[in-house]
């Protein structure tokens, strides 16, 4: 997703620290104290303009959401979107999602969304695909034990490659929809904004959880 830049994008950001962190390794270990109650964390890797989190966290207040994001823009797009809401049990980060391990402490999380994740389609390119060796590697780190991992997509061969990346590392799946929008599990399937769009033109969306056994 690249989104033109918005000149309000970072001034929105600085006047709202108590909401969106752009330095969380300062907070590793200590996110707890930016929520108004001690509750379960959960975390969504490339949270975009923000709708997934934002609806997880409206959905399940006994829960506390984070939400990054790389893109300065997209990020105070999600701010924007969140500071309405009031919701105690929602932070967003503005930064690069590939140094988790500094932002969160070993078994910080309880769970991880993987939501529509670009595919890196190319072979040379595997390596920044978000379910590589690697990534699952710093995930198991920051995640309780046996702590979940869900992941959304509409590329077939994303799925697929992870799929098979999750099995080769030794992640015990709990579910896999192949069409999700069909399914018994969209009765609770809180949506992204990519998530409707595809949805709308008919193609499927794939589903899976998982957890490191």
């Amino acid at each position: 997703m690249r989104v033109k830049h918005k000149k309000w994008a970072e001034p929105l950001m600085q006047a709202h620290p108590e909401m969106l962190v752009k330095k969380p390794a300062k907070y590793a270990g200590k996110w707890q104290e930016r929520f108004q109650k001690e509750q379960p964390l959960q975390l969504e890797l490339g949270m975009g303009k923000g709708q997934f989190i934002i609806g997880m966290a409206k959905a399940h207040p006994e829960i506390n959401f984070i939400g990054v994001e790389i893109q300065s823009t997209v990020a105070a797009i999600a701010l924007k979107k969140a500071l309405p809401e009031k919701l105690p049990n929602l932070q967003l980060i503005n930064a690069d999602g590939a140094e988790l391990t500094s932002f969160f402490q070993p078994s910080e999380i309880s769970r991880l969304y993987l939501n529509f994740s670009d595919p890196w389609p190319k072979s040379r390119h595997e390596k920044r695909r978000l379910t590589y060796k690697t990534f699952l590697h710093e995930y198991q780190e920051i995640l309780q034990e046996h702590g979940g991992i869900e992941l959304k997509t509409d590329n077939m061969g994303f799925f697929e490659y992870s799929l098979c990346s999750m099995n080769n590392y030794g992640l015990v799946f709990d579910g896999v929809w192949l069409d999700l929008h069909n399914s018994d599990e969209q009765a609770h399937n809180v949506e992204t904004e990519y998530e409707q769009k595809f949805a709308a033109k008919g193609q499927p969306i794939y589903k899976l959880t998982a957890h490191f056994a």
